[in-house]
């Protein structure tokens, strides 16, 4: 059976793994991103996983195929070179990615965003399957997306389509890491959410969004204020995507939908009825799902783009 090695790189963690073509992940591992250490640490750090990686596969027997890795940022599809990112990683623009690896391991690389990642794994053996045309978007460090087409990811003229995350949801509004005020994802990602709870309970328990949601789960009502704030500036920005795109489902995924599931997705999708034209919920309500992969989507996602290349 054909494999090849996903690397999900996000500001937070790097996740990886070795993948069959039927999507069982066969070895996995996560260490810390630590971007702020600068990017050739970076570029070091994943080839060292990739060079881990090939190593384990010869170790237990496996044939690799191939290389597939999810960046946040924007990336020259055809070249594998990271042409923008912001300063959830400092530094990573211009970064020849694709052929540092290729060198390294002796493989073919695929390089692309990591939520058009995250959307192929979805699309392939998770909650993406049931339909042909869907949005996904993340929910973690920062906010990422992309609109999936007839099971294909739509890329826009060099392949930087999605980044819904630097839409301007508040003029002049909270500074974003990409240099611009009031983006989306200064509010809807986790980095926004810690932002919130720490200007509204002074005190509290802002540093883990985990607690927060645990706090609201058991009715204390300044981290229910909280967490209902947090999920109307959720909503404002995928009510927007709706009525851009009229897709019939939007997949979640993140590590805020991960950990909240159902908690989370029902306050979004209250909002979202009462929000989004009566057209655009016909003939029925736009479904809003988790992501079914959890922490294995982007590593998924990116085997699969490989191998597929």
């Amino acid at each position: 059976m054909r494999s090849a090695v996903g690397i999900d790189l996000g500001g937070t963690n790097i996740k990886w793994g070795i993948v069959a073509e039927d999507g069982e992940v066969l070895l996995e591992g996560l260490v810390p991103t630590e971007s702020e250490r600068g990017p050739d640490e970076l570029l070091n750090k994943l080839s060292a996983i990739a060079e881990q990686a090939v190593q384990s596969s010869t170790d237990l027997n496996i044939a690799l195929d191939s290389v597939g890795i999810g960046t946040a940022g924007q990336v020259q599809r055809a070249s594998g070179i990271v042409m923008g990112a912001t300063a959830t990683l400092p530094g990573w623009a211009g970064m020849p990615l694709g052929e540092r690896i290729g060198r390294e391991t002796g493989l073919p690389v695929v390089v692309d965003n990591d939520v058009n990642m995250i959307a192929i794994g979805e699309a392939w053996i998770g909650a993406g399957q049931e339909w042909e045309d869907f949005l996904c978007v993340a929910l973690g460090t920062g906010v990422g997306g992309c609109w999936v087409s007839d099971r294909r990811v739509y890329g826009g003229r060099e392949g930087y389509a999605g980044e819904f995350g630097h839409m301007i949801v508040s003029m002049g509004g909270r500074e974003c890491s990409c240099g611009n005020r009031g983006c989306w994802e200064s509010y809807a990602s986790v980095t926004g959410l810690k932002k919130l709870a720490y200007e509204e309970w002074t005190g509290g328990p802002w540093e883990e969004p985990e607690t927060l949601f645990q706090y609201a789960r058991e009715g204390n009502i300044r981290a229910l204020s909280i967490v209902t704030q947090y999920c109307e500036y959720v909503a404002a920005g995928l009510t927007g995507l709706i009525h851009i795109y009229n897709p019939s489902a939007i997949v979640l995924g993140g590590a805020i939908v991960a950990g909240q599931g159902t908690f989370l997705l029902e306050r979004i999708q209250t909002l979202l009825n009462r929000q989004v034209m009566p057209v655009y919920q016909q003939p029925e309500p736009v479904a809003v799902v988790a992501a079914q992969l959890g922490r294995h989507a982007g590593v998924v996602g990116a085997a699969l783009a490989a191998l597929k290349r």
